[in-house]
């Protein structure tokens, strides 16, 4: 003898975007601008041109927009900019934002 249950499931899903998060460069007396230009292009792929004009906003504004992640993405992205200013002897750090 087989029985059979019917069983009905009610469930709703939320579905959100993940939050993003800006990642900024902040500006220091003792990093290069050409250190600076290189980090951009090698982490944030940005061309030079690009890469120049956020050096520039960096070292005249304070800080620069690099990007907008999602949070793995951008907590990687300032790992990157820290251990390869490290490296090269540069006090450069990267900070993210949640955006709004």
């Amino acid at each position: 003898m087989s029985t059979k249950t019917k069983h009905s499931l009610e469930y709703s899903l939320d579905l959100r975007e993940p939050k993003k998060y800006h990642v900024y460069l902040l500006n220091d007396d003792y990093t290069s601008m050409d250190f600076v230009i290189d980090i951009l292009i090698g982490i944030f792929h940005k061309d030079y041109a690009q890469a120049h004009q956020i050096m520039m906003q960096v070292h005249q504004g304070g800080r620069g927009l690099c990007g907008t992640y999602s949070y793995e993405i951008a907590e990687t992205k300032i790992h990157q900019v820290g251990s390869l200013s490290r490296e090269s002897g540069f006090p450069l750090k990267a900070i993210m934002e949640e955006t709004s």
